[in-house]
């Protein structure tokens, strides 16, 4: 690695703030409920009585392979990395989509559709917020440094 790539930028070398913690730990809260459910629909595919053997297995697996993109995330927001915020935003605005559809149904999907839409919103606000945009060394457009 470069200097430059193992280097902190003064605005990231100070501690990390409290709304960077809770969007990394609400990221890899997600990560990981993506990962579970993907591995119990793999199971349940492999060892139950699915319709579909088939679309349960696929559907198992992608769920645990799009579990890397927040848990990839939450980790880089940890270690306060400019690009991870990204990710988890990606992640927050896919999650709306499926907290909408789960509270369209007419069963016990509702209150997983609010818990979804709930940490997705609570998300999204935690990684706008100045404090956390300043702790990860992301500047606003016109706030670039003069080129001399």
């Amino acid at each position: 690695m470069t200097k430059e790539q193992t280097s902190t930028t003064p605005e990231t070398a100070g501690p990390r703030p409290r709304r960077l913690t809770y969007a990394a730990v609400l990221t890899a809260l997600e990560g990981l409920g993506l990962a579970v459910g993907g591995v119990w629909v793999l199971v349940l595919g492999l060892t139950g009585d699915p319709d579909g053997r088939q679309q349960a297995v696929t559907l198992g697996v992608t769920l645990v392979v799009l579990a890397l993109l927040p848990l990839l995330a939450a980790r880089g927001l940890f270690a306060q990395r400019s690009w991870s915020r990204g990710p988890s935003v990606i992640t927050q605005i896919l999650a709306l989509p499926v907290a909408y559809s789960l509270l369209q149904a007419d069963s016990i999907a509702i209150p997983a559709g609010i818990a979804i839409a709930v940490v997705a919103i609570a998300t999204l606000v935690l990684l706008i917020n100045q404090e956390t945009t300043q702790a990860l060394g992301i500047r606003g457009p016109g706030s670039a440094p003069d080129q001399k």
